[in-house]
This record gives C-alpha cells, sequence and structure tokens, in this order.
C-alpha cells in the first residue's frame, strides 16, 4: 500500500527525517511512534502529499505520489494533528463539501454521507451547525469526511488526542473494520497502550530516523513497549 524509498525532509541545514524506506501492507494497522519533535508528523504529511519530500519517492496503492499526485491522493484520506473545520457548515454541507472537491456524484455522494454519518452516531446531527459540536463529535466527523469517498489508505496522526474512552473506543472499531476489508490504517500515537492493543506492526522514530519496525512481539521481545520505547528515545524512566 505505502512503498516509500529515500524519503527525506530537510529545512536548510536542519534534516527533519533522515533517508527513509518504508513499506506498509495492505490490510494492517501500522503505528508510528516516537516522541514530540521525531518527525513523526513530518512523514505523516509527506506520506500523505501535504508536504514536498527533499528527496526519496513515495508510491501509494501503485501510484506514484510525485508524478501522479490526484490519482494517489484519490486514494487516500489524510487526517492530522490539528484538523480544520468550517464551523459555520452544518454537518451535511460539511460533507457534501468534502464530496464535491473528491468529484462524487452526487447520487453516490448523497447515499455515502448518510452511511458515514449513521456510522459515527451523527446522523440525527446531520443538519446543527458544527460550532454546537463536542470535541469528541468533531473528531468522528472529520473521520467520516476521511472515509467519505472510501479510500484504500487511511493516514491519522494522533487519532486518540482528547477523547473519552467511548470515543476512543468507536475509532479502534472503525480502524479495525477498516483494515479488516482488506484496506490499510497508517497512524501516529504516543499512546503505548493504543499501538499494542490495535497495531499489527510498528514501526519507533527517533531524531528522524526508524529505530525499531516489526510486529509488536517482534520490536518487543521479552519486553513492554513502554521499555523499548524508552531505550531507544532515552526517555527517563
Amino acid at each position: 500500500m505505502i512503498q516509500a524509498r529515500g524519503v527525506e525532509k530537510r529545512y536548510a541545514a536542519f534534516r527533519a527525517v533522515h533517508p527513509m524506506d518504508l513499506d506498509v501492507r495492505d490490510g494492517e494497522v501500522f503505528g508510528f511512534l516516537g516522541l514530540n519533535g521525531a518527525g513523526k508528523t513530518t512523514t505523516l504529511r509527506m506520506l500523505a502529499g501535504v508536504l514536498p519530500p527533499t528527496a526519496g519517492t513515495i508510491v501509494i496503492d501503485g501510484k506514484d505520489l510525485q508524478k501522479d499526485p490526484v490519482e494517489a491522493r484519490r486514494v487516500l484520506g489524510f487526517i492530522p494533528d490539528r484538523p480544520y473545520l468550517y464551523d459555520k457548515l452544518t454537518a451535511r454541507e460539511y460533507l457534501n463539501f468534502i464530496g464535491e472537491i473528491y468529484g462524487m456524484q452526487r447520487g453516490h455522494l448523497a447515499e455515502r454521507l448518510v452511511a458515514v454519518l449513521e456510522m459515527h452516531a451523527l446522523l440525527p446531527q446531520a443538519d446543527a451547525l458544527v460550532e454546537s459540536f463536542s470535541h469528541g463529535m468533531k473528531q468522528r466527523l472529520v473521520l467520516a469526511g476521511a472515509l467519505l469517498h472510501e479510500p484504500r489508505l487511511l493516514i491519522v496522526d494522533e487519532p486518540m488526542v482528547g477523547l473519552d474512552p467511548s470515543g476512543a473506543k468507536q475509532i479502534k472499531r472503525t480502524f479495525r473494520e477498516f483494515v479488516e476489508a482488506g484496506r490499510t490504517v497508517f497512524m501516529s500515537t504516543h499512546t503505548l497502550t493504543v499501538a499494542a492493543e490495535i497495531c499489527d506492526r510498528i514501526a519507533i522514530i527517533h531524531a528522524g530516523r526508524i529505530a525499531a519496525i516489526g510486529t509488536p512481539a517482534e520490536v518487543c521481545g521479552q519486553r513492554s513497549l513502554e521499555d523499548v520505547f524508552m531505550t531507544i528515545t532515552g526517555s527517563p524512566a
């Protein structure tokens, strides 16, 4: 689903992400772990086509992100760490706007709009202004928008931030259902318990480099994910 080769990001003399090779498979939840400033968000933005890499190539579902950006982006949904919502739109208007950006046919868009609102328990609030929504409701609406055009890949930066246990449980269930249909979730998180619970494979990035990658069992061995993470990142115990 994702093939990155030699991908790096530099800002003048500062290298935020060192040359990186990364393969993410169809049908898995892939967790990207690291401290603040490690390069997680920069990497996710490059993979989503929001930020151009300084060097390297990124292929999404067989489509080169640099050479064919429209088709590559068509198969992915991206939720940044600080998603922007139009507070003066209703949920229905917001999703119609997203659907029109993706060029969805009107009839299909109407069907999908109802489906994603119902999936995220927002159908009764379809015609309420976004500004009236709680934080959790806004998170669910952003996820509904990312899934509206039925992407094969979902890239999410810190999906559980600020959610109550019920909201976090619902998102985890959505991710599992998504990958069970043969699609892929690539998510960054600093919540190690979430990564251990739902990720099929993980990578730990430190100082712009991937320091460990594999299944949680392969990365951790007989140790806890917390111990391994702290050892790699030099975090205090």
